[in-house]
């Protein structure tokens, strides 16, 4: 009898136990579901929170932004990044620039791309400006550039290490900001090679031989020089491209009617072989085409000595050529006149050129002393024809 109240006892602990064991169990499975519930929250906020947030350990331009929005980011990297480089007495210096805008949303929103992964990780990003970078490395190139300038058969070596005291890369250009050293380098060149202004031994003709006598002349409108402004701005293009060697010839100007370089490249001074002279002493004209006289007069009359009307000296060049046309100007006494000619070649800004004259009846050689011209050099009617036929456009004009 008691061994079957010990049985019975002994099944209620064991059926106690069941049920301890099986409320353990279900404890186990709430708290299961509940710890994975939980997990699964937390790795959704994970999610959420990376698919808008940055790594923690993101560096943009410098800058860091870990567990930035793309936003907060944006401001931030605008705030603190240099966004300015200079080349600047030899060193290579990065600056941030308030009024320069370093990026974009949409470059940061790309970032952000780049770096995203599912849940946040603790790896290292660092995004470096490449435009930055590359404006670092080509104004270390700049430094160290030789460019070779070429003008009329001679070179010149520019070195930007001694001629540039300054250059900026910003909001995508890059500026020369001090070239005082080169711009004065170049006007020291075109001293030296420029023909403007320039005297010089010439020889002119005598009767009709072309080499007659070899006299000093002088440039006036005549000429060319280095149009410097444009010539710095072409070696700071060369400096930034990388190009060794700058072509002179294209920056080049003249003075005058035409801003064309007259002369350049040219054999015989500049003058070339196709050219007019005029001697006032001997009230002569000489038409040189092809090395050759191809016209000589004997008389004309060119401007009147005794009241302020002389020819003007020096090379001039034939500005245009015009036919028929009507002279105007004014006359000694303050009177305007109008005069016909058929043909007219003038060769200075004041007025002055060959025309025939059908009002003239004194050819003599002493008229341009006390009747000559206003400064224009008179030709017979019955003999201008041939200078207008043999003379062109930009030919240099000689008057001595």
């Amino acid at each position: 009898m008691q061994s079957r109240i010990e049985m019975r006892k002994r099944n209620n602990r064991n059926n106690l136990y069941l049920i301890i064991i099986g409320i353990i169990a279900v404890i186990a499975i709430i708290c299961g579901f509940f710890i994975h519930n939980q997990r699964v929250a937390a790795e959704r906020s994970q999610r959420e929170y990376a698919s808008t947030h940055f790594n923690p350990n993101v560096t943009i331009y410098g800058v860091k932004v870990g567990k930035l929005t793309v936003n907060k980011a944006t401001t931030k990297i605008n705030d603190q990044a240099d966004n300015v480089v200079f080349l600047r007495n030899k060193k290579i210096i990065a600056e941030k620039d308030d009024n320069v805008q370093t990026i974009s949303q949409a470059e940061v929103k790309n970032i952000f791309t780049k770096q995203h992964t599912d849940l946040p990780s603790k790896q290292k990003y660092v995004f470096k400006s490449a435009k930055m970078d590359e404006a670092k490395k080509n104004l270390q190139k700049i430094q160290k550039a030789v460019v070779t300038y070429k003008i009329n058969g001679k070179e010149y070596q520019l070195r930007a290490d001694e001629l540039i005291h300054e250059v900026t890369y910003k909001d995508g250009k890059y500026k020369f900001t001090d070239v005082k050293k080169l711009h004065a380098k170049l006007e020291k060149i075109d001293q030296e090679v420029k023909t403007l202004k320039k005297s010089y031994k010439f020889t002119v003709p005598v009767g009709n031989k072309v080499n007659g006598k070899t006299i000093t002349v002088k440039n006036e409108s005549y000429g060319w020089g280095i149009y410097v402004k444009k010539a710095v701005a072409a070696v700071e293009k060369a400096l930034i491209n990388g190009q060794t060697t700058v072509d002179g010839s294209k920056y080049i100007y003249g003075e005058g009617y035409s801003t064309y370089a007259h002369g350049y490249g040219k054999s015989n001074h500049g003058i070339g072989q196709n050219y007019v002279v005029v001697s006032i002493k001997n009230q002569e004209l000489w038409v040189v085409r092809k090395g050759k006289v191809a016209v000589h007069l004997n008389d004309v009359v060119t401007g009147t000595e005794d009241k302020g009307n002389a020819t003007p000296k020096g090379v001039w060049y034939i500005m245009y050529k015009e036919s028929p046309s009507v002279l105007r100007g004014y006359n000694d006494d303050g009177s305007k006149y109008a005069s016909k000619v058929q043909y007219w070649m003038p060769f200075t800004l004041s007025g002055c050129g060959l025309h025939d004259a059908s009002w003239r009846n004194d050819w003599s050689k002493s008229a341009y002393l006390t009747g000559g011209s206003h400064g224009c050099v008179n030709i017979r009617p019955a003999e201008i024809r041939s200078v207008w036929n043999n003379v062109l456009t930009n030919d240099a004009v000689i008057v001595y």
